[in-house]
């Protein structure tokens, strides 16, 4: 399904070197999207060149450009309202040495992804449940290095989802589109609320040209207890 020669030379024009093993299982990954996708709704990317620069290699270049990730030793990653698996298995796929766990709310996203980690042969927890309501429980709750999420929610309320999942010392990375430095800035007050500092936030480029900005939060302090609030609070008073 995927040209594989194809998607080498992609990763490669990012200084990404993947070997045959990984262009294999992102073969299968991309078959099993394009299959699943028929009956059950995950993207609206399907042509395979699409597939591999706006999912797998948009998942997996944020994480490159990003130089402290190479220097964490086997980080455990929560992935929020992770969809169809996007950024956490092709992370997985590039650095087998990570501990993933892929959080969505909606149970045939979860069955997806639990049939694609045993087709590529790949290890990784799922969890069917909301990010507001898990994010409460003593056996997630600042439990990761990191928690990441991508085209999930707006700056602010993501931040809320995610911050909670993380240690302290450990990361939230947002992966965000174009007008993510928009985003950033209605965001500081909340990333503080809860416990954050913002580290960096990098602008880049796919190689199609598609912007993008990866904004990277380190945990300084415990998040209050009484975050994440659910959707219709945040909505109401947000941070």
């Amino acid at each position: 399904m995927i040209d594989k020669d194809y998607l080498t030379n992609l990763f490669k024009q990012c200084d990404i070197d993947i070997t045959s093993g990984m262009a294999d299982k992102f073969d299968i990954y991309g078959s099993e999207l394009v299959s699943w996708n028929e009956k059950i709704n995950l993207t609206a990317i399907t042509e395979p060149g699409e597939i591999c620069e706006k999912h797998f290699l948009d998942s997996v270049l944020p994480f490159v450009i990003w130089k402290k990730f190479s220097k964490l030793n086997a980080p455990k990653i929560i992935d929020v309202g992770t969809g169809a698996g996007f950024p956490s298995i092709p992370l997985k796929i590039v650095f087998p040495e990570i501990k993933i766990t892929m959080l969505d709310s909606l149970n045939k996203r979860i069955n997806f992804l639990n049939n694609t980690l045993s087709v590529c042969g790949l290890e990784g927890e799922t969890i069917h449940g909301r990010a507001e309501e898990l994010g409460h429980k003593e056996e997630n709750r600042g439990r990761y290095d990191i928690a990441t999420a991508r085209a999930v929610a707006n700056l602010s309320h993501l931040s809320e989802y995610c911050l909670s999942f993380v240690k302290i010392g450990g990361y939230f990375v947002a992966l965000k589109g174009q007008n993510g430095q928009e985003e950033l800035k209605t965001a500081q007050n909340a990333i503080k609320t809860l416990g954050g500092v913002v580290e960096e936030a990098i602008d880049y480029s796919l190689p199609s040209g598609d912007k993008r900005v990866l904004v990277i939060v380190r945990k300084q302090f415990s998040t209050p207890e009484k975050y994440p609030r659910n959707k219709g609070q945040m909505t109401k008073k947000p941070l």
